[in-house]
Order: structure tokens, then sequence, then C-alpha cells
């Protein structure tokens, strides 16, 4: 019953947090960050990052991505297909050149070096999405470039990942053939091209004929969570398959029944969990020791993705603003820059000294990129 009273304690600090930082009228999301720290190894160290945190967590972060599909315009998606593509490229070559070049700088060897670079390389979009949200910008064409960019950075970074592992020195990072493996992400989209052409239209509708309380909000539930372990499941994030389910959900007619219904069940619960968990793990532990490399990467890590977001956006014909918009909302690296430095953790890519200063510098990341998001947003809707 322990985790019962954390759970109260992280929904109760959640709410207080957001309703503060509206009122000084910053994004909820950096106080409900900050609040993880607080409660976490940082601070009090109340809230531990056991395994049923960790479980809602991710339960949060897909619930959030499916929401965020379900309310995607998929017209606009195709029309800023290109240049999504721009900025994910972009933004992976700069941050991936910059920050291998800085380990040398501070005598990393080469495979930890271009370790650094992958980390960076990330791109978290469930913190822009959210924000995007509470501006009321997420179908707009920066909003459905961000959204699209990051899909398409998410799936490059973790083809990299898995292809460069065995380069890296790494031994068994995969238990899979990558043959299989890359077969299996290929056959994965198809899937989702069947999915939201003519699999979940159907599906609703068989569900409204089944006599079952909530049926339409289950088999939806369900339809997510299934693709989202899928995608898990053969190399690619959990929050691929969320996001491109809710897309499918979003061209039926029951799309706002489905968004009502679960925006209840992950803001009540699950999404807090998530945005908390963020700060969990960060410790002060030789802080002092390693500030130049947290201040060096910090600054490779946000300036790599505003410049490689708005090169994207000026080559696809966007105005400053809208490119610098754009360039903001892909800073944040959240949930997959932490997954991939786990797997780094792991395999031993990234030593203990290295890996507390990267998790701080992905969670400075995390913490800006909401400000620099809203900042440019309401320069063009505000």
């Amino acid at each position: 019953m322990e985790f019962i009273g954390v759970l109260c304690l992280i929904l109760v600090s959640v709410t207080v947090a957001s309703h503060f930082s509206r009122r000084i009228g910053i994004p909820a999301v950096v106080g409900q960050l900050l609040v993880g720290i607080l409660l976490g190894n940082g601070g009090l160290r109340i809230v531990h990052p056991d395994i049923l945190v960790k479980d809602f967590s991710e339960i949060g972060v897909i619930l959030l991505m499916f929401l965020a599909g379900i309310e995607s315009n998929l017209p606009l998606l195709k029309k800023y297909f290109r240049p999504g593509v721009l900025v994910a490229l972009l933004g992976i070559l700069f941050p991936l050149l910059l920050g291998t070049g800085s380990g040398g700088i501070f005598h990393v060897p080469w495979n930890q070096s271009f370790f650094f670079g992958l980390i960076l390389a990330a791109t978290s979009v469930s913190i822009s999405v959210e924000v995007l949200k509470e501006l009321k910008a997420a179908n707009t064409k920066e909003g459905s470039t961000i959204l699209g960019a990051a899909v398409v950075d998410d799936i490059l970074v973790v083809i990299i990942v898995s292809l460069c592992m065995p380069l890296l020195g790494v031994e068994g990072s995969s238990d899979k053939p990558l043959g299989f493996m890359l077969i299996a992400q290929v056959l994965f989209f198809f899937a989702v091209f069947f999915l939201i052409r003519w699999g979940a239209p159907y599906l609703m509708n068989l569900s409204k004929k089944i006599f079952a309380q909530s049926s339409v909000i289950i088999v939806s539930l369900t339809l997510c969570l299934s693709m989202s372990y899928l995608a898990d499941f053969i190399g690619l994030s959990s929050v691929i398959g969320a996001f491109s389910t809710g897309i499918a959900i979003g061209q039926t007619n029951v799309w706002k029944d489905v968004r009502y219904n679960i925006e209840a069940i992950g803001y009540a619960v699950f999404i807090p969990v998530f945005f908390i968990s963020i700060g969990l793990e960060v410790t002060f532990d030789g802080f002092t020791k390693q500030l130049l490399f947290i201040l060096v990467f910090t600054v490779i890590a946000i300036a790599s993705k505003l410049v490689g977001g708005f090169m994207g956006g000026r080559l696809s014909g966007f105005d400053n603003n809208s490119s610098l918009m754009v360039g903001s909302g892909m800073v944040s690296r959240g949930e997959m820059a932490l997954i991939i430095i786990q797997l780094g953790f792991q395999a031993q890519l990234i030593t203990g000294k290295y890996y507390s200063s990267m998790i701080l510098v992905i969670l400075i990341t995390t913490l800006s990129s909401p400000f620099f998001l809203k900042y440019f947003t309401k320069k063009i809707y505000v």
C-alpha cells in the first residue's frame, strides 16, 4: 500500500505545482518537472523511481502521445512532412557532430563521445506537445512540423543506435538479429498505414456494437497499448506506436469521445507520474567537479537543436520566427534521451561520472524547452 501514498503525494504535488506555474505565467509542465527533482534523489528523497513509478510513467507518456496523435491534423501533417524530415535530419546532424567533437575536448574515448552525440540527437516531443496544447498551437504549421520532425527523429535515432551499438564495441547489444529488426520496423509502418486507412475505422465501428460499458474506449486503449508494445518489441520507441494509433483513431467518428475519456484517465493519474519521474533520478553529487562539462554540453544541446530546427524551417520556406519556434520545439530531450542513456549505461558506453552529468544536461534542456517554445510561439500567435 506504500505506493498508494506515494501516488497521492505525486497527484497533489503536481496539481499545486501546475496551479502556481500557470499563475506566474510559465508552462505547468515546468513546475511538474521541478517537483520531481524536489521529491526525488536530488531533494527530499521521498519518492523513488521504483518499478511502479516507472510503469505508471511509461503508461503516462504513451497516453500523452496517443492524445497528441488524436488531436493531430493528418492533412496538415502530410502537408508539412517535408519540413519535418528536414528539421529531423538537421536536428540529428548538428548534435551528433558537436556532441562527438566536444567529448574529445574532455578526453573521452571516441566511442563514448559518439554516444554522447547520439544522446543529444534524441528529441522528446511529449513536453513540447503539452506546451503546444496549452498555447493552442498544436495544429499550426509549426506545431505539425514539430510533431512530424519528432517522429522522424525518434525513428532515425533508434535505428542509428541499433546499427552503431556493435560498432562501438558493445557485444550482444540486442538479443534479436539486426536484419530481423530492420525488416520488422519496415513492416510496422506498413501496419500503421493499414491501421489508419482501414483497421481503426473497422474496429471502432465494431466496438460500438459490443454490449459492454465503455467498449469504444476499451478497444481504442487496447489498440494504443498493443501498438506501443509492438513498436517497443521491434526496437522502436513505444511513443511512435501510441502516436500512430492516435492519428488512426483521430480519423474515425468517435475521436472526440475517445479523447475526452483518455484525457480524464491520463491527466488524472498516469501523465503526472511521467512528468514527475523525469526529475526523480537527478542527483547533485560531484556537481561542481563536472560543472564545465555540464555547461558545455547544455549549450551544445540547446544550440544544436535550435540551429538545426531553424535551418530546416528556413529551407522549407518558413520565416525566422516560425523557424525558431520549430527549433525550440525540438530542444527537449526527455524520455527518449533517458532511454538511450540507459542503454549506454548498461552497455558501459557511459560511466557513472558522466551518467549523472548527462542526466542533468537532459533535464536542463527539458526544463528550458517550454520557455523557448512559449516565447517564440507567443511572438507569432499571441
